[in-house]
């Protein structure tokens, strides 16, 4: 899980100012010669600023992480909720996330290691899997979904994170063999494009005695840009079609500055951690592989550190020459690409709506836009929350409206739920009827006789239940909004768990109603509905779209 920053040096808190709305300015960005939705085909490399695809098309990575296998539970978060592991993903597929970043730990991966936190009942085919081999069939399903899945080495041990990409317990070679081996278990599979090599390299010490990571001081020990050559070419030397994320430090020279001696005059500017790439132009990383290089940031909001640049009184026009300063001109330079492996907030505070919305826009619309993966899916993010609200079914619509216009989604994921968009990029609601606290959907007529269709997939079975997939497919001339599906089971047959809509039973009838981010189902559109139900293993029966048997 994500840490909170380390100070920001010397900055001099200035006096509060309310936060009003102003779009950053976007990244200007060249029309690439060849643009695709979703992650492209084949591996990735970098041309310039651009992740392309093998065939020359940009591709642009908008995704999401989801953590847990970093932890003591060595696996991800939310396989103890009543929603199935492969429910999540379709969520965020659906949603328009085409990237999973994936938090892990040394401590995972070592032989014996064994997972946690796991509702059996709910995820029967992970029963007795090791971390690894878990992590094996969420790649697999990913990829059959479209998704890339980017593999961050976040913690030398679970026990939390590290200034160093090493510690006494966790060397550098043992850091650098678990590259080699996560490398070699998927050199096939283009599902997994690469490598965060360590999450949020920060400051330690008091300068001068710094003990933290450092940017450029030549310091082997110490220096984060020559430790992320060796690892980034010991990687590489096995699987050559990865590409290298290298995340920044907080501070270039790796120590706090002593805030005790009264003299500001060398004290060091600094940011998040992982997220002072400013000397990354001076003292770019080196590869032996070109075009494998990507720089990734990490930036927060003030839900988990108030840095003194949220009460600058010209805030949020003073965050792009920020954003430039750090990670930003490493993009408009067209040295490499960004992709923002974390940022994430509450939106407790207003300004944090406001921060949001800024950095997207600064981020660039469209596909030559900056990638990015948003912390977190998870709920239990303590300092930001999650997409996934407490029942890792359900989503946070008031976070998911301000980053869906950004989203590419994956081909295969389903249809990107976009809300109305004004011309800045930022979601127009809904108008709301005067007395009403949501707005009141029109009611469709029931779809013509024959205006549907519906198949179904049997996911798995166990002892005493089932999982599986029923979908539904509009074939008539009008669009339904919104939908709602219905069938019936055998008596004795029960819902445990629905996702990707509504899903409630009623004697033997089940209803499963349109969720909230697609209450609508145009003309050849599609909905999948999942769930996992007690008693013998049963298809649906009697399905209806909106009245209509299919």
């Amino acid at each position: 899980m994500h840490r909170p920053t380390a100070l920001g040096g010397a900055l001099t808190a200035l006096a509060t100012a309310a936060a009003g709305v102003l779009v950053a300015a976007a990244v200007s960005t060249t029309p690439a010669a060849a643009a695709v939705g979703g992650t492209g085909t084949g591996y990735l490399h970098t041309s310039g600023n651009k992740i392309i695809d093998s065939t020359g098309a940009t591709v642009r990575l908008t995704g999401i992480n989801w953590f847990g296998m970093e932890t003591d539970n060595k696996t991800f978060h939310g396989l103890w909720s009543s929603n199935p592991w492969r429910g999540q993903l379709d969520t965020m597929a659906r949603l328009g996330y085409n990237t999973l970043r994936v938090p892990w730990s040394d401590d995972a991966v070592k032989p014996g290691a064994t997972a946690s936190g796991i509702n059996d009942f709910v995820n029967p085919d992970l029963v007795g899997l090791s971390p690894l081999q878990i992590l094996d069939k969420v790649v697999d399903y990913a990829g059959s979904k479209g998704m890339r899945i980017i593999l961050d080495r976040h913690r030398p041990t679970s026990a939390g994170q590290s200034p160093l990409w090493y510690t006494s317990t966790v060397s550098e070679a043992t850091w650098i063999a678990d590259w080699k081996l996560m490398a070699q278990r998927y050199a096939n599979n283009p599902t997994v494009i690469g490598a965060d090599l360590h999450n949020e390299p920060h400051a330690e010490g008091t300068n001068p005695a710094a003990t933290g990571a450092c940017w450029g001081c030549g310091d082997t020990a110490r220096d984060w840009r020559l430790a992320a050559e060796r690892a980034g070419n010991a990687i590489l030397g096995v699987q050559p079609n990865w590409l290298i994320f290298v995340e920044g430090v907080s501070c270039p020279s790796g120590g706090l500055s002593n805030v005790w001696d009264g003299d500001t005059s060398n004290d060091e500017d600094c940011g998040w951690w992982g997220g002072n790439l400013s000397k990354a132009g001076q003292f770019p990383v080196r590869l032996n592989v070109a075009n494998r290089l990507v720089y990734s940031p990490h930036e927060y909001a003030t839900s988990v550190y108030h840095q003194a640049w949220f009460d600058d009184p010209t805030y949020p026009a003073n965050m792009p020459a920020i954003w430039d300063k750090y990670w930003g001109y490493l993009y408009k330079q067209n040295i490499a690409p960004i992709m923002m492996g974390e940022f994430g907030t509450t939106l407790q505070d207003p300004k944090d709506k406001v921060w949001l919305q800024n950095l997207l826009a600064y981020t660039g619309s469209g596909v030559n836009g900056m990638s990015f993966t948003y912390w977190s899916w998870n709920p239990n993010s303590g300092d930001t929350g999650g997409i996934a609200n407490d029942d890792w079914t359900t989503i946070n619509q008031a976070k998911q409206d301000i980053i869906q216009p950004y989203l590419i989604p994956p081909v295969g994921g389903g249809t990107n739920p976009s809300p109305t968009t004004s011309p800045t990029g930022s979601p127009t609601p809904t108008p709301t009827p005067t007395g009403s606290s949501s707005p009141t959907p029109t009611p469709t007529p029931p779809a013509p006789t024959g205006a549907c269709t519906a198949s179904y997939k049997q996911v798995n079975a166990w002892a005493g239940g089932f999982q599986g997939e029923l979908t539904v497919k509009n074939t008539g001339t009008g669009t339904l909004n919104p939908w709602s599906a219905t069938w019936t089971w055998p008596s004795g047959v029960t819902l445990a768990s629905g996702w990707n809509a509504t899903v409630t039973q009623s004697g033997n009838t089940v209803t499963a109603a349109a969720p909230d981010w697609a209450k609508t189902l145009a003309p050849g559109a599609s909905a999948t509905i999942g769930f996992t139900a007690n008693g013998a293993a049963s298809a649906p029966a009697t399905v209806k779209l909106n009245g209509t048997a299919c």
